[in-house]
């Protein structure tokens, strides 16, 4: 069974009954029965249905196949009537200047290293990026242009009509890096769109694990660049940096964080200013409440695991060696890298070797943790690898991580190393280390999770950024990293970052000293709320982080840049209703309605000794905020707050008494021993419940490879000619020029001046196994490499050849290929179309807006 419409009803169902069941158990019960301010996000029936829907099919969705779940959240849904969007595609002269920001920010040495090279990531099947623009329709007006009259297409006039609305939130849906789209947040986005009395522009940016790390990152840079700066023939004027606010909402608010610090990094303008939801920014899950907030969470209690097929796992059949002691000292063997960048003078190919770089024999066995640490530079006195070392009493890391030998540091004041992955640290520091033999994450390979670009909260400086608002739920499980990465950006003297990070990247060492200027943050914590609040949009804590979230864009888009040094955030009056022009439509009324006492957020409130805030003497207009901590002058504040489940605002509890804000740096970005287990238990269950199905895959896998080696000996057959082809026999057929000059055309398809790099390009590239540029033994990298040999083929092809006539009738009885069109694209790229007039999607929209209306009746009859 896959994911789709009838699937997740059947799954969805009971779950629905049963919740309604045991809500109704709990409140007779008496136990709903107490006071208010005690009262539980659950005791809301419309909440606690939609959380166990939500969790329900985000579970569904490790049961089923990665392609199904991407398909399923890809699908193309219709938007309501009131809004207006517009489809475009990022051409490709924007995501080639985003390709080359990258390999400059990245450098030689680590392009080729740490990425893999420069050419896979770029390769793509679409022709260009995937992104709408979305507005509401009322708030748009017609130009009265005669003269533009039949010039434009319905989409160009659209986005024409647009530009009347200055403001543009540029939004970056979250899905775990690999599922979600732009259809899974139409609703949120337009909603956005609406209360900030602007537009919206959504990218749909390439997934995991075909498309990994840092192809997001290449398309949200794309995006953005695009909106700036639109090479010739956009439909939209260029929009001005000042009048842009990136929004992100889990891995998208990774990725939005991440682009940041590339354009700061690189000279490049920067956003108004940045919403952060529940931003997921530390892969290597190093922080408590990964432990234990598992179950206040919809984040299945095992991670993101899937079942089998040619697309992930890499390993299916590895079941009993996914993590295991460490069988040589370090450094590991190829491909567990315990270092970023390898060591040009280490020993790679065999494990002897390995042993002998250590300074042990051949036979030594592998030795306990502190024994390890103690080899490698730490003292004798200390088994802790992660103890305080100095005079000051500052946490550094003493000695020598596991796996880090081979590795000496350029800088003599830094003598020791921690751990990367695939090395484990463990709580025993006489066991044996563990090793990861397996990816854990669909996003990034191992040896990349401590990658700043890919866990920003390890960036060595989060300094100079635009102001952030950050917004996390208490029982998430990313709760801990949201509230450590907001304090790390307020105050960098407080949380400087791990010693390793800044050894492993010449670029941290040297942002470090570049950006030294504390962003402005202000960090809201939700009393009770799972991972992305947001998508609960009929409770009244989530309806307050809607209207601050508008107010918050409304203020840095309209503020100039001296009052927004002096006032980053709007000032402490409450949220303000109007955010609509004209009439509504009842949904969007009720969409509106909002708790008319969202607690007292201006009221008498001043700062103790602590930095913490108090109730007291009443603040002047302009004063400080509730939660503020003063550190200095007035635009150097940070907003720490708390909000119940009513939108009540007060004051966070001091820093000290923040579990998270007690992590020594060194603990930060390392693989523990903890959340590995908790990731192992669960995919043990699933290669033992899929254990059939792991044995199939490799079959299919031979399968595809086949086949696409008769595609490419076919393609040659027939006239395929690369560049750098030795053997070009001039009786070939040559492509029919045309008389533009950005591409050669044939009859069916084009060589595309802009497409750089096709799948048959990468004999030197080194990418990660699942990228699809580099595979043969999936379908949709067989519809990837037809693509770019028959139809859209990069300019290092100089002929584009015909389809055999045997291919052709084979792709005729295809429901996956076609004889004349290009075959249809990845689920992780490319919008999938549903048959049903009823899509999943849809469902769920229909129920968010019978949610809203509901509580809108109880908040009006005065019963809630």
């Amino acid at each position: 069974m896959t994911v789709s419409t009838l699937s997740a009803a059947a799954n969805i169902t009971p779950v629905v009954i049963r919740t309604l069941y045991l809500h109704s158990k709990r409140k007779r019960k008496g136990k709903k029965t107490r006071s208010e301010d005690k009262a539980h996000a659950l005791d809301n029936i419309f909440f606690d249905e939609a959380f166990n829907i939500v969790k329900a099919f985000i579970l569904l969705g490790t049961k089923n196949t990665v392609e199904s779940l991407q398909a399923f959240t890809n699908t193309h849904v219709p938007a309501p009537p009131w809004a207006a969007v517009v489809p475009v595609l990022i051409p490709f002269a924007s995501c080639n200047t985003a390709a080359d920001t990258l390999i400059k920010w990245f450098g030689p040495e680590d392009i080729k290293h740490v990425v893999g090279g420069e050419r896979w990531w770029q390769v793509r099947g679409l022709d260009g990026g995937d992104g709408e623009w979305i507005a509401e329709k009322e708030q748009l007006t017609d130009t009265n242009d005669k003269s533009e009259e039949g010039k434009h297409s319905w989409q160009e006039k659209t986005i024409k009509k647009m530009e009347q609305l200055d403001r543009v939130l540029f939004y970056v849906h979250g899905g775990g890096y690999f599922w979600g789209s732009i259809n899974t947040h139409r609703y949120q986005i337009i909603r956005y769109a609406r209360m900030i009395n602007g537009r919206a522009f959504a990218v749909n940016y390439r997934k995991a694990p075909q498309y990994p790390w840092p192809c997001p990152l290449q398309d949200v840079l794309a995006a953005y660049l695009y909106l700036i700066d639109p090479p010739p023939g956009s439909a939209h004027r260029p929009v001005p940096a000042s009048k842009i606010v990136f929004a992100g909402d889990s891995a998208g608010g990774g990725l939005c964080l991440a682009t940041l610090t590339l354009l700061r990094d690189m000279g490049l303008p920067m956003p108004a200013g940045a919403v952060l939801i529940s931003p997921w920014v530390d892969m290597t899950h190093s922080f408590p409440s990964i432990m234990q907030n598992t179950h206040t969470d919809i984040i299945p209690p095992h991670g993101f695991l899937a079942k089998p097929s040619t697309l992930w796992p890499m390993d299916p059949t590895n079941t009993t060696a996914r993590v295991v002691p460490t069988t040589t000292n370090p450094p590991p063997k190829p491909g567990h890298a315990d270092v970023l960048v390898p060591q040009a003078d280490r020993p790679r190919d065999d494990a002897d070797l390995d042993g002998a770089a250590a300074g042990l024999g051949a036979t030594d066995k592998p030795k306990p943790q502190a024994e390890m640490m103690k080899m490698y530079g730490a003292k004798d006195d200390v088994s802790d690898p992660f103890q305080p070392s100095d005079d000051k009493g500052e946490s550094s890391p003493i000695g020598r991580g596991p796996g880090q030998v081979g590795a000496e540091s350029n800088d003599d004041n830094l003598e020791t190393r921690e751990p990367k992955p695939s090395k484990v640290l463990m709580k025993d520091p006489n066991a044996i280390p563990l090793e990861l033999r397996s990816q854990i994450h669909l996003y990034a390979t191992n040896e990349q999770l401590s990658h700043p670009l890919v866990s920003p909260v390890l960036q060595s400086s989060l300094c100079n950024l635009c102001p952030l608002y950050i917004i996390a739920g208490d029982g998430e499980v990313l709760r801990d990293e949201v509230i450590y990465l907001a304090h790390r950006a307020a105050h960098p003297d407080q949380f400087p970052v791990r010693e390793g990070v800044i050894r492993d990247g010449w670029r941290q060492k040297e942002n470090l000293q570049r950006f030294t200027t504390p962003t402005k943050v202000h960090l809201q914590v939700f009393d009770d709320m799972c991972h992305v609040l947001t998508v609960f949009t009929f409770i009244d804590c989530a309806n307050y982080a809607y209207h601050s979230i508008a107010d918050f864009v409304k203020h840095v888009t309209d503020s100039s840049p001296e009052e927004l040094e002096e006032n980053p955030f709007p000032g402490p009056s409450k949220p303000s209703r109007s955010n609509t022009v004209g009439k509504t439509h009842p949904e969007k009324e009720s969409q509106g309605c909002r708790k008319a006492d969202t607690g007292d957020v201006a009221g008498d409130i001043t700062a103790d000794e602590s930095g913490n805030m108090r109730r007291g003497s009443p603040i002047a207009n302009g004063g400080l905020h509730p939660g503020t901590i003063e550190t200095g002058k007035r635009g150097q504040e940070m907003i720490r707050e708390r909000v119940d489940i009513y939108g009540n605002v007060r004051p966070m509890e001091p820093m000290q008494d923040v579990q998270a804000l007690q992590l020594k740096p060194s603990e930060i970005g390392i693989i523990k021993e903890d959340p590995l287990n908790k990731w192992l238990s669960g995919q043990k269950q699933w290669d033992k419940r899929f254990k059939k199905t792991s044995r199939k895959v490799l079959g299919k896998r031979l399968k595809c490879e086949t086949k696409a080696k008769t595609m490419i000996d076919n393609a040659r057959d027939q006239g395929l000619v690369l560049e750098g082809d030795k053997d070009t026999i001039n009786t070939r057929p040559k492509p029919e020029r045309s008389s533009s000059t950005t591409s050669v055309r044939t009859i069916r398809g084009a060589i595309q001046a802009d497409r750089r790099w096709g799948p048959l390009d990468l004999a030197e590239e080194n990418p990660p196994s699942t990228a699809i540029a580099n595979r043969r033994d999936t379908a949709d990298a067989l519809s990837l490499l037809k693509k770019t040999i028959y139809h859209s083929a990069p300019v290092t092809h100089k002929t584009l050849p015909t389809l055999k006539t045997s291919d052709a009738i084979k792709a005729a009885f295809d429901p996956n290929d076609d004889p004349f069109r290009p075959p249809r694209q990845s689920a992780s790229e490319q919008q999938t179309r549903s048959f049903m007039n009823l899509h999943g999607l849809s469902v769920w929209e229909s129920l968010i807006r019978l949610f809203i209306r509901k509580s809108a009746v109880k908040v009006a009859n005065g019963t809630r």
